[in-house]
This record gives structure tokens, sequence and C-alpha cells, in this order.
């Protein structure tokens, strides 16, 4: 329970730091911006035709007697629209923070400079990190794929398809959310997509208290617009938490601040070994 508390501690002291730094939070909107349109204009399609997608791929249900075909494909077009909302919400911030990568970088490492003092750089190359950074968002976006289709289908289990599974899709929706902004941090600290995800595994319950919360945020449109920008800061702070930077530094003092940067290595979390590289 105290993780959940701090998760969304951090989600809230990202969005306070980004109304202390009005420029950043201003140059953040954009990418979310044009994220957002793009997403409302394919949830309008779903919801205009997916009536006829539903039934153009149910043909078996054309000669059902009445009200069953109807109900059927009505149930189906339902859960079409659901599967097509959680997917916008796992993929909106992928989406949104490759567009927006470069003003998002800046914004992490201005938080990093704020809290410590100093910014972890990758040492790798523009080209290279945005290539990395399209990579693991493809990894996420299959992993969050399966995901949906499971979810997707057992939705049609009686009573727990209404009850267990939005539960379960909500948990799932947070963590890969949080993977997904933490992982702006903690490229820039070489640290990859296996070790974030092992990270966030061991802390599941800090992963979930950030990104849950910001995921049911998500389902009322516009708001993930305003609050990307704080997401990434607050993304940024927890990051440094599962690294246990603050710890350190504060253990070591100014010799464990000073010329360090991600290539030099990151902490081992919890027996995790950070090992620098892709």
């Amino acid at each position: 329970m105290r993780d959940l508390a701090t998760g969304f501690g951090y989600l809230l002291q990202g969005q306070r730091w980004v109304g202390r730094h009005g420029k950043r939070f201003g140059l953040g909107l954009l990418p979310g911006l044009i994220t957002f349109v793009l997403y409302a204009a394919a949830l309008v399609a779903l919801a205009l035709w997916g009536v006829d997608l539903v039934g153009w791929a149910t043909p078996f249900a054309d000669d059902w007697s009445s009200p069953w075909q109807s109900l059927f494909r009505d149930a189906l077009t339902v859960v079409l629209f659901a599967l097509g909302l959680l997917l916008s919400v796992l993929t909106f911030t992928a989406v949104t923070l490759l567009i927006g990568q470069p003003f998002y970088d800046a914004l992490s490492e201005d938080v990093d400079r704020d809290v410590a003092g100093y910014a972890p750089e990758s040492g790798l190359s523009v080209g290279r990190e945005l290539w990395i950074s399209v990579r693991d968002g493809l990894r996420i976006l299959v992993r969050a794929g399966v995901w949906g289709v499971l979810l997707f289908a057992l939705g049609f289990l009686p009573f727990v398809g209404q009850t267990v599974v939005p539960v379960i899709g909500f948990g799932v929706t947070g963590f890969f959310l949080t993977e997904e902004l933490t992982s702006i941090a903690l490229a820039r600290r070489r640290v990859d997509l296996r070790q974030r995800l092992a990270l966030l595994r061991a802390r599941r319950t800090l992963a979930w208290g950030f990104g849950v919360p910001l995921g049911l945020a998500f389902l009322v449109p516009f708001v993930a617009v305003f609050l990307m920008p704080g997401a990434v800061a607050g993304a940024t702070l927890l990051a440094r938490d599962l690294l246990h930077e603050d710890e350190d530094e504060a253990a070591g003092g100014e010799d464990g601040r000073n010329g360090r940067t991600a290539s030099e290595g990151v902490p081992a979390p919890h027996g995790t070994t950070a090992t620098p590289g892709r």
C-alpha cells in the first residue's frame, strides 16, 4: 500500500513541477494534441462503422432470429469499441512520446537537473536513440496488444468479463503506461527494455500507483493532452526511485554527483543488475 501511495505521489509531484515551469508545460502539450486528434478520429470512425464491421465479421449470424442477432452483434460492437478504447489508452503514451521525443527528453533532463544538479546522458547519437525508442515502443505495443486480445476474449465470460477483467485491464494499462513514461529517464541511463521491465515487476504496486490513476484520467477526452508533460516529469522522479539514486546521492554526497553519467553505470536495485548498454 505504501508503494501505491508513493507512485500516486510522483504523479502529483510531476504535475506540480510542470506547473512551476510553464514553458516546458506549453511545449509538452503539442505532441499530445497531435496524437489526440489522430486517436479521436480513429475512435469516431470505429463508433460510426463498428456495427458494419461486426456484421461483416459475423456472417454466421445472418440467419439468426430476432432478437438474438441484434443482441449478439450489439454486444460485440460494444466490446470492440471497449477494446479500441483500451488499446488507445495503452498506445497513446507510446505514440505521443515518439512524436514528442525531443520535447520530453529535454523536460526529463530538466527534472533531473532540478532534483540532483545534473542529468545523466546516454552518450548515444540522436539517430541511435530514436531507433531504440521506436524498437522498444513496438515491443511494448506487441505486449500490450497480446494483453488486449486476451482481455477481449475473457470479456465474454459471464460475470468475470464484467467485473474481474476490467480491473485486470486497468492494472495492465497502468503498468505499461508507467513503463513507457519511465523509459525516457531510464533510457538516458542506458537501462534497456528487459531491465526496465524487471525493475517495474519488482515494484508493481509502485507502477500501479502511478499508472492506474493516469490511465483512468486518460479515459476522459482531452485530459491526456494536459497530463502528459506532468506525467513525464513524475515518471522521471519515479525512475530515480527505482534506481535508488536519491538514496545513493544522499549517502555519497557531492562525490556521488559530480561528473557521473549513464555510461558509468546505474545502481542495481533489489538485486537487479542494471548493466549499461543495449
